[in-house]
């Protein structure tokens, strides 16, 4: 089989895409989702970034992400707060047609994840034959995994609605674990080593929590060649231009954070903040809605304006540290209990109807549950991948579980759920009948 035949055989029907598309468009316009709730001065509009973008859209440069003037900040990273301030330099600061376009935005990026998700799924299930079970299509788990997430309405929910960075975080995060498949086959390419540098640069400047997975993912793919130290040269070479793209994309941003906040601030400036919040007794380890008061007359946000953004941060930092060592005990139970959140019933505002809360704690837990049982089946059967899957499976939730969790935390996750869901279902074999 040829190379352009083995391109051709991965690559999704266009029409999967154009359905995702169009089925999230007509959710936005049909419900009216670009309406956004005005509250608290529109903080609801894009809440942290938001307030960015209206900072950068009125000329104060990236600053005052609460509701006053704070300056200069890195609370969150650059990538989607610039695209917000794009959509406001267009149509308007905080308008329904700046809404409009960010949603539209969000759509084109979560309807680009179903190529994404039908390529894992075709390379690590269907090239072997794996769960074809007399199927007529040649790639049932692509075609059905890439169905899935272009029409599964938990899997648009964050492009229709939210106003934030997950649907673009979660379309470069997957598109990075395309490359990196790829490359377990072609290690020697340099073009693929240059898009995988340029994915996660552009994934650090959209959601620095994944970058965990970076480093994994760069030792999954050389992995096979460490056993033959004279194939290793032009694999380590890649994975050094890898490293040297992903720093040039990064460079404007650290460089900036240091001559503005006088700091090193490789990601974002608030860990230390919201780590300070997951201690409170008044929490109870779930920190939910603003980190800092939005009245710009509170004493905390004054105390906050007046040492600064970097400072306080480290000071509110130094009080969790303390708090953790003081109660250790706590920090342990309340890290079980988030474990557990983050894979059956993330937690979120009451809804006050015991049916929705029941179709929402169901449908949460069984895609959680389908997608472990999933990858279990995978590794068992050594299914190529399954090991990239795992170390995704293992190394995402981790920040999570030590500080806060919500449903939208899982969502990079959630395409590799959908591909292990319809594995799993697609390899389920009918009971023998015994007499």
């Amino acid at each position: 089989m040829t190379i352009s035949s083995i391109k051709h055989r991965f690559r999704a029907p266009w029409i999967i895409f154009w359905v995702g598309l169009a089925l999230r468009l007509a959710c936005i316009v049909i419900g009216h989702t670009y309406r956004i709730r005005v509250s608290w001065d529109h903080f609801n509009f894009g809440f942290e970034m938001g307030r960015i973008a209206r900072s950068l859209a009125l000329g104060q440069g990236y600053a005052n992400p609460f509701g006053g003037p704070s300056g200069p900040t890195a609370w969150t990273p650059p990538l989607y707060p610039l695209l917000m301030a794009a959509s406001f330099k267009l149509f308007g600061i905080y308008t329904n047609a700046a809404a409009f376009f960010l949603l539209a935005c969000n759509s084109v990026f979560s309807a680009a994840i179903a190529p994404a998700v039908y390529e894992i799924a075709a390379r690590c299930f269907d090239a072997g034959g794996l769960a074809r079970r007399g199927s007529k299509v040649a790639e049932p788990v692509a075609l059905w995994s890439a169905w899935l997430w272009a029409a599964y309405p938990a899997a648009l929910q964050y492009a229709i609605h939210w106003i934030w960075e997950m649907s673009l975080s979660t379309c470069l995060f997957t598109w990075s674990l395309v490359i990196a498949l790829r490359l377990r086959e072609r290690v020697e390419s340099a073009g693929l080593w240059s898009v995988f540098g340029l994915l996660w640069g552009l994934i650090a400047l959209s959601n620095a929590s994944l970058l965990l997975c970076l480093p994994a993912a760069m030792i999954w793919i050389v992995w096979p060649r460490l056993r033959s130290p004279r194939t290793l040269v032009r694999p380590i070479v890649g994975a050094a231009l890898a490293c040297a793209i992903f720093a040039t994309v990064m460079a404007p941003w650290v460089v900036r954070n240091a001559r503005v906040l006088h700091a090193f601030i490789p990601t974002r400036s608030n860990l230390g903040i919201e780590l300070y919040e997951s201690t409170l007794d008044s929490n109870d380890g779930y920190p939910w809605g603003t980190t800092l008061p939005l009245w710009p007359g509170d004493p905390e946000f004054r105390e906050f304006v007046r040492m600064g953004e970097v400072p306080f941060a480290r000071m509110r930092g130094e009080q969790a540290k303390a708090r953790l060592r003081a109660h250790p005990g706590v920090l342990l139970v309340r890290t079980v209990n988030r474990f557990f959140f983050f894979w059956d019933n993330t937690p979120h505002p009451d809804e006050k109807h015991f049916g929705q809360e029941f179709l929402r704690n169901l449908s949460y837990a069984f895609l959680s549950v389908c997608g472990l049982l999933g990858l279990g089946l995978a590794l068992k059967r050594r299914v190529p991948g399954a090991g990239l899957m795992a170390l995704v499976f293992l190394l995402v939730p981790l920040p999570y579980y030590l500080v806060t969790v919500q449903a939208r935390f899982r969502h990079p996750m959630e395409p590799l759920i959908a591909v292990l869901a319809v594995y799993l279902f697609r390899s389920a074999q009918p009971g023998r009948v015994t007499s």
